[in-house]
């Protein structure tokens, strides 16, 4: 009665999988079990009522219980030992057997009269549970022809009422159990193509999660690490052999007590943290980060465990600071045009005044000596003002840009006192170069190094902003200038300098200006 292929078999015309849930290799040993039992047990007993029982009779049942002995150890080799894939001749082989040595012992123990064609509904149902529907109406068949012919040809018996319900239940049997089959199979079905989707979904997570820049952590309810991406780990500064089922304050105390003190207050609170900052702490540098935070409460446990997601938002900052710088520069470039304006026209006013008080002949050589200085004073004061209304520009032309280079390269030669190696680079921008934030199809980038003494950490903050100098007579508006500048191209600049090892000033410009900016 084996109608299944083993775990690695192939069950012809059901796609591969049993039509029931039930385990195949479970299935196969009862299966066995009842067939050798059956012809075992039919044996033995006509064996034992020798002297009740035709000669010709016992030899028919041992040869009936022999050949099933044959038949299921060639059935378990080739399905258990083998692990061969069963076809749809070696199920109907299977089914024809189970219902001929049915049939001999229906036929040996007077038929309807016995209690053996109880049977033929093991057999049919059996094979509706793991055949398909069609095929088990056809198992019926033969099984309902053989027992009516049994009883008609060999017994020459009647058909009674008793056959015709026996009769019925085999059919009924057939159906309700296909039905139901079918059902399973279904369900079955439905059940693996869930598993499918969510083993999809899980492989789709696993992929965003490892490749997003964002750091992602999950805490368990007992305030231990659960999960970490790896942008995490990077992030953290955390290798991933020492991190799982460790304590969260044990990870964060030192690195980022914010991220912690986030967690933990969304663990307690049961309330979800939104665009949070705080910082990281490594041995090599410390930077911002922006935190949300949500938690899933787990009922069955009572407990809540928390994920955080988490990112690098030092390009943001600084992003931030360069618009906040660019408002201010905008506020004093109007301040820069207008008292410019102001004072110019009267600032040559005096000094045609004083240079005509000096050519008097009245004058002595100490009163011409003061008209030089004043004169001197007034030109260098007529200078500021003219950088004052460079500044107060914004359209960008080549002059400005030339202005651009010009501030840039003087202010290296000037911070090192004429001692140091300056190096200008023109180029494309190559791809990832330009920060992150940063829109700018078609971009070229300006470069003026120097290996002079550095810019003292005191001024690099303010280093752009209007008469911040670190050189004694300078107007501290020459970088402002490139600022503006660079800004009125659309662009941006940005500086890296260390002590004794010199200063980079990197300018990143539109390779060509829209109409806007050029207007």
């Amino acid at each position: 009665m084996r109608w299944i292929a083993a775990d690695r078999g192939k069950l012809a015309g059901s796609g591969g999988q049993p039509a029931s849930g039930l385990d195949p290799q479970n299935l196969l040993k009862w299966v066995y079990f009842g067939r050798v039992a059956v012809a075992i047990v039919v044996f033995g007993a006509a064996a034992f009522s020798f002297d009740d029982v035709l000669p010709q009779t016992i030899v028919i049942l041992a040869a009936a219980a022999l050949a099933t002995v044959l038949m299921s150890a060639w059935s378990a080799w080739y399905t258990h030992v083998s692990q061969r894939p069963v076809t749809t001749t070696f199920l109907y082989l299977q089914a024809l057997f189970d219902l001929a040595l049915v049939t001999t012992v229906v036929h040996v123990t007077q038929g309807p009269a016995s209690e053996f064609p109880a049977l033929y509904i093991l057999v049919i149902a059996v094979s509706a549970v793991l055949m398909p529907f069609a095929s088990s109406l056809l198992v019926t068949a033969l099984a309902s022809l053989l027992y009516v012919g049994d009883i008609i040809v060999w017994q020459r018996v009647p058909l009674t009422a008793t056959v015709w319900v026996q009769l019925a239940v085999f059919v009924g049997v057939s159906v309700v159990t296909g039905l139901i089959t079918s059902r399973v199979r279904a369900a079955r079905a439905q059940s693996e193509e869930l598993e499918r989707e969510v083993h999809r979904l899980r492989l789709e997570a696993a992929d965003i999660l490892r490749n997003i820049r964002s750091g992602v952590l999950t805490v368990d309810g007992e305030g231990t690490l659960a999960y970490a991406n790896e942008a995490a780990l990077e992030l953290l500064g955390l290798t991933s052999t020492d991190v799982l089922h460790v304590p969260l304050a044990t990870l964060l105390e030192v690195r980022s007590p914010a991220l912690a003190n986030a967690i933990v207050q969304t663990q307690q609170r049961r309330v979800k943290t939104l665009r949070a900052e705080g910082f990281v702490s490594l041995p090599d540098r410390t930077y911002p980060i922006g935190v949300t935070t949500t938690t899933l409460d787990m009922k069955t446990r009572g407990e809540s465990s928390v994920t955080a997601i988490f990112t690098d938002i030092s390009d943001q900052k600084r992003i931030e600071e360069l618009r906040l710088r660019t408002e201010r520069l905008e506020a004093v470039a109007e301040l820069s045009a207008s008292l410019a304006h102001e004072i110019k026209n009267p600032l040559a006013s005096i000094r045609s005044s004083v240079e005509q008080l000096a050519s008097s002949a009245r004058a002595n050589d100490d009163e011409r000596s003061l008209a030089q200085l004043v004169v001197r004073e007034s030109d260098r004061l007529s200078e500021l003002l003219s950088e004052f209304l460079d500044f107060s520009r914004i359209e960008g032309d080549e002059d400005l840009i030339h202005r651009i280079v010009v501030n840039l390269v003087l202010n290296a030669v000037q911070a090192s006192n004429g001692t140091a190696k300056i190096q200008v680079e023109v180029r494309e921008t190559v791809p990832g170069e330009l920060p992150k934030g940063f829109q700018m199809d078609n971009a070229v980038v300006l470069k003026v190094l120097d290996n002079g003494p550095g810019i003292p950490e005191e001024l690099r903050e303010r280093l752009f902003e209007p008469f911040v100098t670190g050189r004694v007579g300078g107007s501290g508006l020459g970088l402002a200038i490139v600022q503006r500048a660079v800004q009125a191209h659309r662009g941006a600049v940005f500086v890296d300098s260390a002590p004794h090892e010199g200063t980079a000033f990197t300018v990143f410009l539109p390779k060509k200006a829209t109409t806007e900016v050029a207007a």
